[in-house]
């Protein structure tokens, strides 16, 4: 199977991923941060560096793990165009739930 070259939306959420997870480390020491995460510390540098702009669901809930984040917070930043915090599809982020949600 043949994968697809990312698209440029793609490449900027991915760049997104990376500076989320940068902020978050804060000052953390990367080495332990990456091990927490189940992860090499040259692949936490390619995420935060925006080198690796399509990780594997594995990877970011491991880090969301080790930098006690939501994986929400991933999510939302993964689908937000980066402007204004609009979704992509053009639906708002960042409040919470889904108030239109049934259940």
């Amino acid at each position: 199977m043949v994968r697809l070259p990312l698209t440029p939306e793609q490449l900027a959420a991915g760049r997104r991923l990376g500076v989320l997870f940068r902020s978050a480390r804060a000052d953390r020491d990367p080495v332990r941060v990456a091990a927490a995460a189940g992860i090499s510390p040259e692949t936490l540098r390619k995420l935060e560096s925006g080198r690796m702009p399509s990780p594997s669901f594995g990877t970011v809930v491991g880090l969301c793990a080790a930098l006690e984040m939501p994986v929400d917070d991933a999510v939302a930043t993964w689908l937000a165009d980066g402007v204004d915090g609009d979704r992509v599809d053009g639906d708002r982020i960042g409040g919470g739930r889904d108030e239109r949600a049934v259940g």
